[in-house]
């Protein structure tokens, strides 16, 4: 489990530390869970009171761009095309430096398994893979913003796994 707020929240691998979550503050939580030797992968990221309109503005960005994967990663696509589909989002509102990781993995048995939804990424996704789509912005001395979500690719494109909202909940 990862838990980063403010600032540390551009970190897309955060540790832990004393960081106090504070008002204004985006915080990122990546969970899942094990269940019949299976695992599950998931991140939302929330906001604790108002956060700055530079952030707003990210996460919009982020949700599109993870709604688009979701709803057009197949089978039949390599990798490297499933990242594109994310990537040329964040890159068109200019932010595709600060998308420093791959969109995705597989899932299965471990949290990160083969295949990689990677801009290297050769491999052909086929029906029954089940891979994550996470696209996510890291601004350096500003803060993050990663959605996750689990799909299983069928025969006529995909089954989403995870379904918990991902509007951007303000506590």
């Amino acid at each position: 489990m990862i838990v980063a707020s403010g600032v540390r929240s551009s970190l897309p691998h955060g540790r832990a530390s004393e960081k106090v979550i504070e008002s204004g503050d985006l915080v990122t939580l990546d969970f899942g869970a094990y269940y019949k030797g299976y695992c599950s992968d998931m991140t939302r990221t929330i906001a604790v009171g108002t956060p700055s309109d530079k952030l707003k503005e990210i996460y919009h960005i982020v949700l599109e761009a993870e709604n688009a994967g979701v709803d057009r990663i197949k089978p039949g696509l390599t990798g490297k095309e499933a990242d594109r589909i994310t990537r040329d989002i964040i890159e068109k509102y200019g932010y595709g430096q600060y998308f420093g990781h791959s969109t995705g993995h597989g899932l299965g048995m471990e949290v990160h398994e083969a295949p990689g939804l990677s801009s290297r990424s050769e491999v052909v996704l086929e029906e029954g893979m089940v891979v994550t789509v996470e696209p996510g912005i890291y601004l350096p001395d500003v803060g993050g913003v990663r959605i996750e979500d689990d799909i299983v690719l069928t025969a006529d494109g995909n089954k989403r796994l995870t379904h918990s909202p991902k509007e951007l909940i303000i506590l």
